[in-house]
């Protein structure tokens, strides 16, 4: 009996390991592409408004399927959804690598997208299912820790493949990992889907949303090209909202819907899904525009630029799992405010450095900033998976994952505006160059620092020590592959 719940205990960790390492790939890859970026523009000729497409065309397909991947993990079984994730994202990468121009890179990060929306969702889901709550936010830190790991190793490896031998071999290195993903996953994880009801897929609220989506994105950073009166953005704006209210209509009126409405009258929930989008809102413009500011403003090489990131990435990776395993003893609320706090002042301190800035300049904000993302980040995704039943685990946590991802879109190109818009103001001025560029991107830095402090204030008022919804419910099935 003793040797039996041994071998179970070890299975669980062994499960959290194989969902890890197929996390790590997406997660590597959203920090290697930050670095390459001046390089990728440089070698395909990009303009600043089809470079934000190469890191938002990821971000936003990923965001725009998160609820699908979710629903079909549920539906078709987490670990089979896991596995055709990582086999799409695996083979996009290898596009990815081979494009020659930038129509083909954005195609494929794209796709990319797709597979990592499919994937992601059933990473915390089979967490969620797999372990109990006294040991989920532990679960959740330790994953937590190893996607830091990734990011922190992406910048470094990025910029050290990209400055000596070519920013191409930073998508063909996903292919042996994805290969040992797709190996690990069919070794340590039992599969697991949700029979406690009818299922359907919602093909109306997957278009009405990836539309809604795509438009705004698409005002958001084509608008400096055409101008923000222009037919073109005014009708992409109507698109958007047309899109986005119809998706929210479809889903009150479905009787089975892609994203299940009623999720959202738990407060800590809905608390925890805000603060996400926010993080997203915040940070996620800040890695693309600084990694252009050490590069083209400091002069940095893509291995430094790579290098002053590990500061903010190696805290994530120490703190991340003790803020967990505190979460679940004490709640997350104070985590996720306090965090957020951090990412504001570490903001703030960014959007003071100027254009003879070194190292040791941005030293305090990469602290305060890794230490605050580690703080809100774990006990965040803790509150809102304890949150849901387990049997509802993909779908909460393509929610969540949603959140983030469509933060994030919505960051870069609300930051990229704000650039665009300041930095023209700039040279119209007479500002040189790297003066216009770096007051811009100050601007758009304090825009994100008040977007944090709204993220502390919503945590503080809305994110609770959570009973957990699971207790009463029906445990999930697990059945063999």
């Amino acid at each position: 009996m003793k040797a039996r719940i041994f071998a179970e205990e070890n299975k669980k960790w062994w499960t959290l390991a194989a969902v890890s390492f197929g996390l790590f790939m997406i997660m590597l890859d959203n920090t290697v592409v930050n670095v390459a970026l001046p390089s990728i523009q440089r070698s395909l000729h990009l303009k600043v408004s089809e470079l934000e497409w190469v890191v938002t065309g990821y971000a936003l397909t990923f965001g725009a399927f998160m609820l699908t991947g979710g629903k079909f993990a549920d539906l078709f079984g987490r670990r089979k959804m896991f596995v055709t994730g990582l086999v799409v994202f695996t083979a996009s990468s290898l596009a990815c690598g081979l494009a020659g121009g930038a129509s083909t890179l954005i195609a494929a990060r794209v796709i990319q997208g797709l597979g990592a929306a499919l994937m992601n969702p059933s990473t915390l889901s089979i967490i969620t299912v797999t372990f109990p709550p006294k040991q989920r936010g532990t679960a959740i830190g330790i994953w937590a820790g190893v996607s830091a790991l990734a990011l922190a190793i992406g910048p470094l490896v990025g910029g050290v493949i990209t400055e000596n031998i070519n920013w191409n071999w930073i998508f063909f290195i996903n292919v042996p990992i994805g290969a040992l993903g797709v190996a690990a996953a069919f070794a340590f994880i039992q599969e697991s889907r949700d029979n406690s009801a009818e299922q359907r897929t919602d093909i109306l609220g997957l278009a009405s949303s990836g539309l809604g989506l795509f438009a705004l994105i698409y005002a958001l950073i084509e608008a400096n090209s055409y101008g923000w009166t222009s037919g073109r953005i005014l009708a992409a704006f109507a698109v958007a909202a047309i899109g986005l209210g119809a998706f929210v209509l479809l889903e009150h009126r479905q009787r089975l819907p892609m994203l299940d409405l009623s999720l959202f009258r738990n407060r800590t929930f809905s608390g925890a899904n805000s603060v996400m989008l926010l993080v997203g809102l915040a940070m996620f413009g800040v890695f693309f525009y600084m990694s252009l500011y050490m590069q083209q403003i400091l002069g940095y090489s893509p291995t430094q630029s790579g290098a002053s990131f590990l500061p903010m990435t190696v805290l994530i990776i120490l703190i991340a799992p003790l803020a967990g395993r505190f979460s679940d003893r004490f709640g997350s609320r104070v985590f996720a405010g306090g965090g957020m706090l951090l990412l504001a002042c570490s903001l703030l301190l960014f959007s003071i450095q100027g254009i003879h800035a070194d190292f040791w300049n941005l030293l305090p904000a990469m602290l305060l900033g890794g230490t605050g993302m580690a703080l809100t980040m774990t006990p965040t995704t803790s509150a809102a998976m304890s949150a849901v039943r387990a049997d509802k685990a993909g779908v909460g946590s393509a929610v969540l994952n949603s959140a983030r991802q469509v933060g994030g879109s919505l960051g870069i190109a609300i930051m990229g505006a704000i650039v665009a818009s300041s930095l023209k103001s700039g040279l119209l001025a007479g500002d040189p160059q790297p003066v216009a560029f770096t007051n811009a991107l100050h601007d758009a830095l304090r825009v994100a620092a008040v977007i944090a402090v709204t993220g502390s204030l919503v945590a503080f008022l809305t994110v609770r020590k959570p009973r957990h919804a699971e207790a009463a419910a029906k445990a999930p099935v697990l059945v063999e592959a």
